[in-house]
């Protein structure tokens, strides 16, 4: 339910501020006032398309911002994670726009940053437009069985229908992968397993390949290394060598020490260098027996790194990549034995579904072919009440050739306003208020099961009055008790009926034109003003008696 709405710099309106309640709200104004300008700001909101020329002359900025409180925000939480936004607050969403002259427009939900189109999505959430030039969710056949099922009570049975055609289709294209797979000969099956086994026997893994890159430097150098390790232990360990002149030190820093009691740690760190250096010693002298490698060992290693190197230039220079590979040549093979028996299989899995989901859609077309009937009496019942003396309204099942994911069929909703003309979809409706009537008359009957909470009516007392228009009103009332109606209405007995009322005023001077929109709903007397002047003259005593036999009613 849109609970405040505050519009600044829209065409001819400087600023205004809307506290909104439920129920049904009139907007009357006289004709050219700019009754048109709240309808502006709501399709701004509900993400419809606009220009910089809508901004007040004069300013730089046109902002629109609104906010909405869902009682269960499950459903818009729903949407909002999937379109990546931030969920309600207290079931509270709130949306802005902003349109500036020489800069990008903005658009904001939640107080993040977000697309038009994601507005566009929300918008078809919370708000739905009956009038000229709107865009009618009732329109499209695809709606219109959506809404023929929520009448039909078949939510829960199309949404499992729906999951189960999703995982058919993902069946038959699994069966088009394989029908289209390539078909390996005995040859190609064992060339590919071939480069599997010499994958498998470089032992593939970051670990393996540095330690056999290791190896194989040291085998490669293994004769200069040995030189080298034999070079150092003789540095340290050979005749009048390292060890023995520190040994030659040591004796000195021990006689140090007899001598000075104090330089007893220093002949203890002396002693340890020479601990330490002889064992340094021993450890490189080991090191050249490490060095001389088996000659079957340097074998092994050698072929497991030309064999790494030929991989490596063949599919990549990682491991990952070369993995990766393995992997691909490895779902070949599995591929190959599943194109042997799997295929068959899969098709009759398929055939099994196609056959269960063929059922589920004859239940479901029939469910909406008796809620159709039950469902168009009843619209056209409220017809004549709103007009038409002689309309037809009925639902028609269409049948498909195939399985959708809405079933064997889609429905239309066909429409005659008078005796004698052909039924015709409701787009094909030339006059705007008959269309708006009869989404008014399809409104009321479908009021529990539509979830929209803002329905907006314009012209939908077009060409009609009197009683007509009474019951025009009586009906957006009815309505008001399930959703959050607004109606711009010329008719005195239509705004007669609502619990709010705004209304749409314009001033101009010399210099300037605004157009000024107030709420009067609170004020009897303000009302009973406003209802005087439709019916004809504010100053009339009997269009003020008149006034307030309708308020009365």
């Amino acid at each position: 339910m849109l609970q405040y709405l505050k519009i600044s710099n829209l065409a001819l309106l400087n600023s205004v501020t809307l506290e909104i309640d439920a129920g049904f709200s009139a907007v009357t104004g006289e004709t050219g006032a700019g009754k048109s300008v709240l309808l502006g700001a709501l399709g701004l909101l509900s993400g419809g398309r606009t220009d910089k020329g809508k901004i007040r002359q004069g300013s730089d900025l046109l902002e629109v911002e609104g906010a909405l409180y869902f009682e269960y925000a499950t459903a818009i939480d729903a949407r909002l994670e999937a379109l990546e936004l931030p969920p309600c607050e207290d079931g509270v969403l709130v949306l802005r726009r902003t349109i500036h002259r020489s800069k990008m427009p903005k658009v904001h939900i939640n107080g993040s940053l977000a697309t038009l189109s994601q507005l566009q999505s929300l918008g078809e959430a919370w708000i739905d437009f009956h009038g000229p030039g709107e865009p009618q969710k009732l329109f499209k056949e695809r709606h219109q069985l959506q809404m023929l099922d929520a009448y039909a009570g078949q939510g829960a049975a199309v949404a499992e229908y729906e999951q189960c055609y999703r995982i058919w289709r993902a069946a038959l294209k699994e069966i088009e992968t394989f029908e289209s797979s390539e078909r390996l000969d005995a040859e190609a099956v064992d060339f590919v397993r071939q480069q599997i086994a010499q994958m498998d026997a470089v032992d593939l893994s970051t670990e393996s390949i540095e330690a056999l890159e290791r190896d194989f430097n040291r085998m490669s150098q293994a004769q200069e290394l040995i030189q080298l390790a034999q070079q150092c232990e003789a540095a340290v360990n050979g005749e009048d060598a390292l060890a023995e002149r520190v040994s030659a030190f040591v004796g000195q820093t021990h006689h140090l020490a007899e001598l000075d009691p104090d330089s007893e740690s220093l002949s203890e760190r002396a002693n340890s260098l020479l601990l330490e250096l002889q064992d340094l010693g021993e450890e490189i002298g080991r090191m050249a027996g490490d060095f001389d490698f088996d000659a079957e060992a340097i074998e092994v290693v050698n072929e497991r790194m030309q064999l790494w190197q030929e991989l490596r230039r063949k599919h990549g220079g990682t491991v990952e990549l070369v993995l990766a590979k393995r992997e691909e040549l490895a779902g070949k093979l599995a591929l190959q034995d599943d194109l042997e028996g799997g295929l068959s299989e899969r098709r009759a899995a398929a055939e099994k579904m196609e056959a269960n989901l063929r059922k589920s859609a004859k239940a479901l077309r029939k469910a909406r072919t008796a809620s159709a009937k039950v469902l168009g009496e009843k619209a056209g019942g409220l017809l004549e009440a709103l007009g038409f003396k002689k309309a037809q309204l009925a639902i028609e099942m269409v049948p498909l050739e195939s399985l959708t994911d809405c079933g064997d069929c889609a429905c239309r909703f066909v429409f005659a306003a008078n005796a004698g003309q052909d039924l015709m979809p409701l787009n094909k409706i030339a006059s705007s208020g008959e269309t708006a009537r009869v989404m008014l008359a399809l409104k009321t009957v479908l009021a529990e099961a539509d979830a929209t909470p803002l329905l907006v009516f314009d012209e939908v007392d077009a060409n009609v009055g009197g009683e007509v228009g009474r019951a025009v009103g009586a009906e957006l009332a009815r309505l008001g008790k399930k959703h959050q109606v607004f109606c711009v209405t010329h008719l005195p007995q239509v705004a007669a009926l609502a619990q709010q009322h705004f209304l749409v005023t314009k001033t101009q001077d010399a210099d300037s034109t605004e157009v000024e929109i107030a709420p009067i709903h609170d004020s009897e007397a303000g009302r009973i003003d406003e209802l005087a002047r439709m019916l004809g003259d504010r100053s009339s005593d009997s269009a003020r008696a008149h006034a307030k036999e309708l308020l009365a009613g």
